[in-house]
């Protein structure tokens, strides 16, 4: 089978080779896909980078989630599942033209939904229902910041928060995605390298506060949410887009955690404050249930018409450098797939 295989770290149109390898060998509760395509997250850009310590050792196969066929299953209790459209996570080998996953991570999906919006719930969507449903508990009026809110985990959370009825602060890097965010559901949009996005805020909440911070980029703004949480208010963290483009080495991550700053449990217990971190990957090897929960959800939704994923970006498998280029330049809105 074909493969976009990472070769080396760094340039993302030198980094990637499209190799002959071996199909996967599946194991018990393993499922194998035919891929139709897949999807990139800001974690494969990392990776890329040599800077997410997560990624398996060079040369590899990176890619968390996949549309495709089941063509084979480790064991006869999942022969139903044989022939099925579904969208999954994988751990890591989602850049080839077949995968293996848990078979309790899959999700069937009708062979009308387009596969740029089935992908976006498999990883992006299903993070956002996780973090605004499970790990904290959104209600309508709430205050609630996103921090890349024009990205694929952005957009899902505009419209999950919307459907409880919440006001969305989303930060931007560019004036131009405005539109895209407020008609995905954003209330305030801001570009954070215009304004101190703090300031902004508190002005227009006056003497009001946010409830709940969801931050995939880290570093020093995570003091900045800090001071912008009201009493009972929850920090979510699911990233450190920081970190991205500063190097190798010891001395960017000591200063990204410097600018994390130093936070005690005394703090969190005196303003009844709660810091939450994600990582998915982690759970889908750990709860494979509960992504099969968050998943078959989101799905449910998409197909209810409450939910609507939007594709940035679609390309063929021998582009996969313009594909992460794209990712990584933050120009992009919404999921951005690839097709074999």
């Amino acid at each position: 089978m074909k493969a976009a295989v990472l070769t080396k770290h760094g340039d993302a149109h030198k980094a990637f080779e499209i190799k002959a390898i071996e199909i996967p060998t599946i194991a018990k509760d393993e499922v194998l896909i035919k891929v139709e395509a897949f999807g990139l997250n800001f974690a494969d850009v990392m990776a890329r980078q040599g800077l997410y310590k997560e990624a398996p050792a060079l040369p590899s196969v990176l890619g968390y989630d996949v549309v495709g066929t089941i063509e084979k299953v480790a064991d006869d209790a999942n022969n139903h599942l044989i022939g099925k459209r579904v969208v999954s996570m994988t751990r890591f080998g989602g850049y080839a033209e077949y995968a293996k996953t848990k078979a309790a991570g899959v999700a069937e999906i009708s062979s009308n939904l387009p596969a740029g919006e089935a992908l976006a719930l498999a990883t992006q969507y299903s993070t956002a229902y996780f973090m605004a449903y499970e790990c904290v508990s959104v209600f309508e009026g709430d205050n609630v910041l996103m921090h890349a809110a024009a990205g694929g985990v952005g957009t899902a959370l505009a419209q999950l928060l919307s459907l409880r009825g919440c006001t969305i602060f989303g930060l931007t890097s560019r004036d131009e995605k405005f539109e895209y965010l407020k008609n995905n559901g954003v209330h305030y949009p801001i570009n954070h390298t215009k304004t101190n996005y703090e300031t902004e805020i508190r002005k227009i909440l006056g003497g009001n506060k946010l409830d709940v911070a969801f931050n995939s980029v880290g570093g020093s703004t995570f003091k900045k949410d800090s001071r912008l949480l009201q009493k009972g208010g929850r920090s979510v963290l699911y990233g450190v887009a920081e970190r991205s483009g500063k190097g190798k080495g010891m001395l960017p991550t000591l200063d990204l955690a410097w600018k994390f700053g130093i936070y005690s449990p005394i703090q969190m217990l005196l303003h009844s404050q709660a810091i939450i971190g994600v990582n998915m990957l982690h759970i889908a090897d750990e709860k494979p249930q509960v992504i099969k929960r968050c998943l078959d959800a989101v799905v449910k939704l998409t197909e209810n018409g409450d939910l609507k994923p939007h594709v940035g970006g679609l390309f063929k498998f021998d582009k996969i450098g313009d594909a992460h280029a794209l990712l990584e330049s933050r120009k992009s809105k919404g999921k951005i797939i690839v097709e074999w």
